[in-house]
């Protein structure tokens, strides 16, 4: 059996590792276009922290996070290489210590039920700011043990690696889908037919695009995210959690002294890859605003990168309905490096006729038509 995975984000790139590891024949389509949002982003893996998640939307996000336990023993028995993901605690900061007592509360909850969010409490600004030392001074926290971190780039590529060392193939150029007698067929690339028995569509902002030949409308639009990153040389940033403010910004650190302050969330940005003075001001104040030890940091770079983003902010996995040999895997906004890994789990079991450890029929593909 061969199949096509269009993308080779976190998303698509998972998908293949998982195909691959199941003796698929598997060819990976990469456009290699500006703006992927692997790329640009550095991951949060802590859903337990989140203010704006319902139960059901919780729950699968809980799974992926816990999921990546399991990758990262999948990954270390293929020799596959480092993941990235590290498990450095998380800090959600605030001077209203109302809004951190009620967020303790849920998140200890939270805990009881997903043991992976590990230990949960209350710090004051002194125990916060040992943990993170550019932390401003008056900053409570809740701390979570079990928050981790992972690098985008370093693990899609090691997903890509481990797919080749069990036979996956790269196909670098813009893909359309090749359809006749009612069904996908393959996918041409550069004028090439390569045939298939199913397709994973997992091109992030760009899948619409490539489902309307089929009649089909995916609702996922480009939304841009600047993120930036610091240097501190000389200061050893390994151990440093990861800091979550009562906003959608984030600051985490990498071993390289390296600190990644994000993001914006520019709906209707289009496909427009570019810094603007108004997205690295907005960056900028709110990093400074919670870590002014930052200002004395280097400005390394600023990476630019469209998340997927669908009207409910959530994915997009499922077959189509016409299609069943099409798989839609794209629509994470900005929870992609918490959700792809277990989403492309999932994905690759859908290709293949497999029965899924969860329901995931509320998230199906079309569910938008007709709104």
């Amino acid at each position: 059996m061969r199949i096509v995975v269009i993308g080779s984000g976190i998303a698509g790139a998972g998908a293949a590792y998982q195909l691959a590891r199941r003796g698929v024949d598997v060819v990976v389509v990469e456009a290699d276009l500006p703006g992927a949002a692997t790329g640009a982003g550095a991951g949060i893996v802590s859903p337990w922290t989140s203010r704006a998640l319902g139960d059901e939307e919780l729950t699968f996000a809980a799974r992926a996070a816990a999921y990546y336990r399991t990758l990262v023993a999948e990954l270390a028995e293929d020799g596959a290489g480092d993941s990235s993901f590290e498990i450095v605690g998380g800090l959600v900061v605030s001077e209203d210590e109302h809004r951190l007592r009620e967020l303790h509360e849920r998140v200890r909850a939270r805990a009881a039920a997903w043991p992976e969010a590990g230990e949960v409490s209350l710090l004051d600004p002194g125990q916060a700011s040992a943990l993170m030392p550019v932390l401003a001074r008056d900053l409570d926290a809740v701390h979570v043990s079990g928050a981790g971190r992972v690098d985008g780039r370093r693990l899609r590529q090691t997903f890509l690696r481990a797919a080749a060392r069990r036979g996956a193939r790269l196909a670098d150029g813009e893909a359309e889908l090749e359809h006749r007698g009612g069904r996908v067929t393959g996918v041409r690339v550069r004028g090439e037919l390569i045939e298939a028995d199913g397709v994973v569509l997992a091109a992030g902002a760009w899948s619409s695009r490539l489902a309307e030949p089929l009649g089909v409308r995916l609702a996922v639009e480009p939304q841009r995210g600047q993120i930036s990153h610091f240097g501190l040389p000389g200061v050893d940033t390994a151990a440093w959690p990861v800091v979550l403010p009562m906003s959608s910004h984030y600051l985490l650190a990498f071993p390289d002294s390296r600190v990644v302050a994000g993001a914006t969330r520019e709906t209707g940005s289009g496909f427009d890859h570019r810094v603007t003075a108004a997205g690295q001001h907005e960056v900028l104040g709110e990093a400074l605003a919670v870590a002014p030890g930052l200002g004395d940091a280097t400005l390394l770079e600023t990476r630019v990168g469209f998340r997927p983003a669908t009207p409910d902010g959530e994915p997009l996995l499922g077959a189509l309905e016409g299609h069943p040999e099409v798989v839609v895997l794209t629509g994470f906004g900005p929870a992609g490096l918490t959700l792809g890994p277990f989403a492309a789990r999932l994905a690759a079991s859908l290709v293949l006729g497999e029965s899924l450890p969860v329901d995931v029929a509320a998230l199906r593909p079309e569910r938008f038509r007709g709104r």
